[in-house]
């Protein structure tokens, strides 16, 4: 499975990040392109420790979600958590800047130690965590087509 500790795959990532521009245009949705960034960056920070957001309610049981989240297709317009919902225009070098450097500080914790719970999701372990945020950031990239 696709994660960001594949460091093949994380490379691709980082190329399709840095092709993206301030006037890539979405394909679906509604964010713009620096919010989307802002979403995924602020999602990443959520799971390093560095974020915490109330706990919502989520449609399934956790582990049931969980196991949605991370195996099956992510369809357009998937319900977002609204602690994740950019209500602004954010500088788009800026995010892009963090999102690498998220990208890299994600990568470089050991798969095999202690995450920070998920306030949605529950326990995640560190594969289950770098394959969540190579599936979001895939998911956003090809919405803005790169």
């Amino acid at each position: 499975m696709k994660n960001l500790h594949d460091a093949d795959y994380r490379a691709a990532i980082v190329k399709r990040l840095e092709a993206l521009r301030p006037d890539s245009e979405r394909k679906w949705g509604t964010m713009s392109v620096d919010q989307m960034l802002w979403h995924c960056n602020d999602a990443m920070a959520l799971s390093l420790g560095e974020l915490a957001i109330p706990p919502g309610k989520p449609p399934l049981p956790p582990r049931l979600l969980k196991f949605v989240v991370l195996n099956l297709p992510w369809g357009k317009n998937a319900p977002t958590n609204p602690a994740f919902v950019a209500k602004q225009h954010y500088d788009f070098a800026v995010e892009r800047t963090r999102c690498l450097q998220l990208v890299e500080r994600l990568a470089s914790r050991e798969l095999g130690g202690k995450w920070p719970d998920h306030p949605t999701f529950g326990c995640m372990t560190g594969p289950q965590v770098s394959r969540l945020h190579a599936k979001h950031l895939n998911h956003h990239l090809v919405q803005f087509g790169v």
